[in-house]
């Protein structure tokens, strides 16, 4: 599996990385919590047929710190309305897990014309009292790998440094991440999105882990029922809540058949 291109745009003042692969129209992916500290096999699987560009997202890994001057959902839905524009994804499929599919799902609503096509992996932004979400942030760190994945093998490979990486600077990026999604989401993960998906016109497709620990699947037929064009929703089997992480080949055919059908 061979590198990826990086490029850098400048989005509030900072530096933000963006990985091009492959060829054939251009997907995006904006990843999920914890972000990617490097390129992994579910976007291999789809540079095999299309374009693949990941920009970061602010204070993620690849985003510096960025997210320190987004001081409300606006400033975040702003910013990440800028990163698509610059990486040039303007009018191409975009695909989003976790904390990335709850700002792709707000792009599409709030900018339809942006989207072709939309692929939610899990998303946050939901609330319901009587069914909660799991908050990550409150989890003591040796929890979080079988959190976000059924085989927590998958989180620390995706997180272990690799060598040569700076022994101080690795462990920073990686908590700063964290925090960039709690300035979104914390405490609850409620950004009251329910509100805006009827606006989501683009063709979406939802995928669940079958075994997410985060957000109950109960949410995903909240969000095929609100958005106001057509859905499709897929479980997968054996997953956790970064599904791309724990079956990437199979979240990876799932996703290019769906962006492939007319």
């Amino acid at each position: 599996m061979s590198d990826p291109e990086t490029s850098t745009i400048e989005i509030n003042g900072f530096p933000t990385r963006v990985w091009r692969k492959g060829a054939g129209p251009k997907t995006g992916f904006l990843a999920g919590f914890g972000g990617l500290p490097r390129w992994v096999p579910f976007l291999e699987d789809l540079a095999q047929s299309r374009s693949v560009i990941v920009p970061s997202l602010p204070g993620f890994p690849g985003g510096d710190r960025g997210h320190s001057v987004l001081d409300s959902h606006l400033d975040w839905l702003l910013a990440v309305r800028e990163i698509l524009d610059q990486a040039g994804l303007a009018g191409a499929d975009l695909i989003g897990s976790s904390v990335g599919a709850s700002l792709a799902a707000e792009v599409a609503a709030l900018w339809p014309a942006t989207i072709r096509k939309l692929v939610l992996i899990a998303p946050f932004g939901l609330f319901d009292e009587n069914n909660p979400p799991t908050d990550p942030w409150a989890q003591r760190s040796d929890a979080v790998p079988g959190l976000m994945c059924a085989d927590p093998e998958n989180w620390k490979a995706l997180k272990s440094p690799p060598e040569g990486a700076n022994s101080i600077e690795w462990p920073i990026e990686q908590v700063r991440a964290t925090e960039a999604a709690a300035r979104i989401f914390w405490p609850l993960g409620n950004t009251r999105i329910e509100k805006r998906l009827r606006l989501i016109k683009a063709p979406t497709l939802l995928l669940w882990g079958e075994q997410d620990r985060v957000m109950p699947r109960a949410y995903a037929e909240t969000f095929a029922k609100r958005i106001t064009g057509p859905t499709t929703t897929r479980i997968v089997a054996g997953a956790g809540h970064l599904a791309e992480l724990d079956k990437p080949t199979e979240v990876a055919r799932e996703i290019l058949g769906f962006l492939a059908a007319s």
